[in-house]
């Protein structure tokens, strides 16, 4: 398989100059056993001046105790002025996780340069263990659940799936948090919203949420979820609102039967709720929590928009082909547009402009100039279309009787203009044929805004497709499930706070790790150290597990070696006979997974010969049909190549992993 740079990585390497390049290759790459003999100074650890800036470093886990192989943990960088301490707010660091390279003192600052420079290549042999620029999918699934998936390492296999997350009843709708920390997640058979917490990705509280819960909405200031309820009861139709940061009921509005779509004001003063049997639209005043006025609406308005462009709020009526446009202040109709039955789906680009109105029964996409509230273009896009999206320069548009995702050039669009179209295939057939499906998106835009994540239900395959490429790059299976929708969880860098940049990560194995910061302006880059404790001997002897043998010290690349894994039951004895057991192993982040018979050779001991042709961090699972999937996700390792200097001749002796 062909490796790519990830589009990820694009914007970051064009606003960072090449650094290091110039610094020699084998300064990298030293013995870590020299890590003993070093004693470095704390304060160089966590604290560097230099170019009339400060950047401190702290890193601590989510629970209480040390930083520890496995759990979650904060990463914080606090970049101030060094002669004033006044924080620098709008930087752009960049962060990498890695196993602690030593040095010679003076020359501990060109090796972190040349590392850094490596990553931002991309380069096979020198990727980090954690880029701390990443992020992660979010999967719904058709049951109960909801799948955590790596991107970085989908290739790989069973690695790619971080984490499950078990919910009370079948999902059908969602939203994430401005910053991504919390993800709310309607189950309408439970009457229930789930909050997922993405720093840990656990379902931390159930909310109660009125009858059928469908929709789930936040409003721009993120204070109060709005929750639409498709109760069969006409007389308890509405939307119910939960305070996010107590997490607990504020108010129910009875507001119409039928099925509900939510938009709101910019300020977060007004919301506005369709209720598509009843037809009409509700306007709440969500300060007083009062419902002011009822509008009607059309005899089934399917969805409502609003533009802060032009102050007004957009009704799609399904069944007479209209769009209502309604002034957001004053809450009177303002105009009405005459279209075609079969409007749906209606959202707006970023800078409220263009309003995009997909029609199904016509296989169209109607675009709206928000400047003058007019129709202006008529699109052909993929049959049957019912979801979009939008980056900052398309319009994505998903046909429900086509695998087909058409994208519309924002920048061709105007009055008298021809609209630019193009699109790919997303998978090999289209999502009408899975079913079943919810009220969540397949579309997910990408955290560079370049790029989109399309889920196929049918195949199980999410396809991430970068701008200006003529098909997707690469596919994510969801192994276990059957995913139906997909959002972005972004854990790269972010301004949590003044000068202070931070992200949520998942520690590695126990040991001694450099973390490599970059700034652009002015150009820093300095590699900090950590330390990862292993966990205890009694939080490994839980049940069925494998036990890698001596596998903390790094290899050499090119050098065979016999890696040795000893099966232990609960009760800590060898578990014999095993005839099933493979292992399977691959190059991080992505590389083509190989799988090798492993062989019994006494004691519960079961062994293998590898080659590992390249350089960087491989990881090993353990894998048994008799033994189950759960066994294969719980038991792995990773393992360190280094880059061999030149050949020697101890390389014709295998070695072995014990």
């Amino acid at each position: 398989m062909k490796r790519r740079m990830h589009p990820a990585y694009i914007g970051m390497l064009l606003g960072w100059a090449l650094i290091g390049l110039g610094v020699a290759y084998e300064k990298l790459w030293c013995d870590p056993r020299e890590l003993l003999q070093q004693t470095p100074d704390p304060d160089t650890q966590h604290r560097l001046s230099r170019d009339g800036v400060t950047v401190e470093f702290e890193a601590h886990p989510l629970t209480p105790g040390p930083l520890r192989e496995g759990d979650f943990a904060s990463i914080r960088f606090k970049v101030s002025d060094q002669s004033s301490g006044k924080p620098l707010s709008g930087m752009a660091p960049g962060a990498w996780l890695d196993p602690a390279q030593s040095a010679p003192a003076g020359d501990r600052d060109s090796s972190c340069k040349a590392r850094v420079a490596l990553f931002l290549k991309s380069s096979i042999g020198a990727r980090p263990l954690l880029d701390l620029n990443s992020y992660f999918l979010l999967m719904m699934n058709k049951d109960a659940s909801l799948t955590v998936i790596d991107p970085t390492v989908s290739v790989g296999g069973i690695t790619s799936t971080l984490a499950r997350i078990e919910l009370p009843g079948r999902p059908m709708d969602w939203v994430a948090s401005a910053d991504d920390k919390q993800v709310f997640v309607s189950m309408p058979e439970r009457n229930q919203v789930a909050l997922i917490d993405t720093d840990t990705f656990t379902r931390v509280a159930t909310l109660q949420a009125g009858e059928q819960p469908f929709r789930v909405a936040l409003q721009p200031d993120q204070r109060q979820l709005w929750v639409g309820n498709n109760s069969s009861d006409p007389s308890k139709g509405g939307v119910s609102v939960i305070d996010v940061p107590s997490r607990t009921p504020l108010k129910s509005f009875i507001t119409g039967a039928g099925h509900h779509e939510i938009a709101f004001s910019a300020d977060s003063r007004y919301a506005f709720v369709s209720n598509r049997d009843a037809g009409t639209l509700s306007v709440i005043d969500i300060a007083e929590m009062r419902l002011l006025k009822t509008l009607e609406a059309g005899p089934h308005p399917l969805s409502v928009s609003y533009s802060a462009l032009s102050q007004a709020v957009y009704v799609v009526d399904g069944q007479q082909g209209t769009v209502r446009v309604f002034d957001a202040r004053r809450h009177q109709l303002r105009h009405t547009l005459q279209a075609e039955p079969g409007l749906g789906p209606m959202r707006f680009s970023r800078d409220g402009r263009f309003g995009v109105v997909l029609n199904t029964l016509e296989s169209q996409a109607l675009v709206i100039d928000a400047s003058n509230d007019q129709l202006i273009h008529r699109i052909p896009v993929a049959a049957e279309p019912y979801q979009l999206t939008f980056t900052k320069g398309y319009a994505y548009v998903r046909g429900l009787a086509s695998p087909k995702v058409s994208m519309i050039n924002l920048s061709s669009l105007g009055q008298g203009r021809a609209p630019i179209v193009q699109g790919f295939e997303a998978g090999p057939a289209a999502p009408r044929q899975a079913g079943d499906l919810p009220l969540a998106q397949g579309l997910s835009v990408s955290r560079d805004d370049n790029a989109v994540f399309v889920v196929n239900p049918v195949d199980n395959t999410t396809y991430f497709y970068a701008e200006g490429m003529n098909a997707p790059m690469s596919g994510y299976n969801n192994r276990g499930h059957q995913a139906r929708a997909a959002i972005v969880v972004d854990r790269s860098l972010r301004e949590v706070a003044p000068g202070v940049y931070g992200s949520t990560i998942k520690l590695p194995a126990a040991g001694a790790f450099d973390v490599a910061f970059l700034l652009n302006q002015p150009q820093i880059i300095h590699c900090f150290s950590t330390e990862v404790a292993a966990l205890p001997q009694t939080a490994r002897r839980q049940g069925l597990h494998a036990e890698f043998l001596d596998t903390a010290q790094p290899l050499q690349q090119h050098d065979p070696f016999v890696a040795r894994v000893r099966i232990l039951s609960d009760d800590g004895q060898p578990r014999l006979g095993l005839d099933d057991l493979s292992l399977r192993y691959f190059l991080a982040p992505s590389s083509l997974p190989r799988n090798l018979p492993l062989t019994e050779v006494g004691e519960g001991v079961y062994q293998a010969s590898l080659q590992l042709a390249e350089a960087g961090a491989w990881y090993l699972h353990v894998q048994s049909p008799s033994l189950g999937r759960k066994f294969a996700e719980d038991n792995y390792t990773s393992l360190r190549v280094l880059p061999a200097a030149t050949p020697t001749a101890s390389q014709g002796e295998p070695r072995s992993v014990r």
